[in-house]
């Protein structure tokens, strides 16, 4: 396995793009894994079944078809609300866990970023990073990003989307999102992109120094 870049944190909380720059950084691959979870749950509701269905979204991921990851549909409002409820069913996740970790086995490495990277998707990756931030200045990045794409959402709206998710993410028996003991905290509250990937950058760089 190849030096792996593990990037876990909140809904965003920046570590999309903080796990784009250090893949173009390092020329590695790059997997946002929240994009698996997404694509399911729009596929359900494309084929009108209920988020609520278990079985339904199984079947979906166990297909799922990585090319769906490029739709513009899986970066909206509703295909993250979709992602969060069917990342709950253990089975969706055990159907997805092959793919991410085939994807971090990659010579000579890989970034992914999700919730469940560092702890339960490449454990042993020897960078690490937590990416983090207030609820309030994620709900206005979250917002800003949605606006721009057009969706007409309050912030209001958006806040207590973040911080449903928060506690569903966190909250779910299987592969909650916990920082991994051996993970860096990256609080980017205070930080414009700049500064966070920065300092992402020189923890990436401390993890890379001390690997025998």
């Amino acid at each position: 396995m190849g030096f792996v870049i593990a990037v876990d944190g909140p809904a965003a909380s920046g570590k999309g793009t903080i796990a784009t720059k250090l893949a173009a950084l390092y020329g590695y691959p790059v997997l946002d894994s929240g994009l698996l979870y997404r694509a399911v749950g729009m596929r359900v509701l494309a084929e009108g079944g209920d988020l609520g269905d278990a079985e339904h979204a199984t079947r979906v991921a166990r297909t799922l078809d990585p090319a769906s990851l490029e739709n513009p549909e899986v970066r909206t409002r509703a295909a993250g609300e979709a992602a969060s409820r069917v990342a709950a069913y253990t089975p969706v996740r055990e159907a997805l866990r092959d793919f991410q970790r085939t994807f971090a086995a990659q010579e000579p490495g890989a970034v992914i970023d999700g919730r469940d990277i560092g702890t339960v998707i490449a454990p042993q990756a020897p960078a690490k990073l937590f990416v983090t931030a207030t609820p309030e200045v994620r709900a206005t990045r979250r917002w800003k990003q949605l606006t721009g794409q057009g969706e007409a959402v309050s912030f209001e709206d958006i806040l207590a989307d973040i911080r449903i998710r928060d506690e569903r993410d966190s909250g779910r028996s299987d592969s909650p999102m916990v920082i991994a003991p051996d993970a860096v905290l990256l609080d980017t509250t205070q930080m414009d992109i700049d500064r966070a990937f920065d300092a992402a950058r020189r923890i990436v760089e401390a993890a890379r120094a001390s690997r025998p």
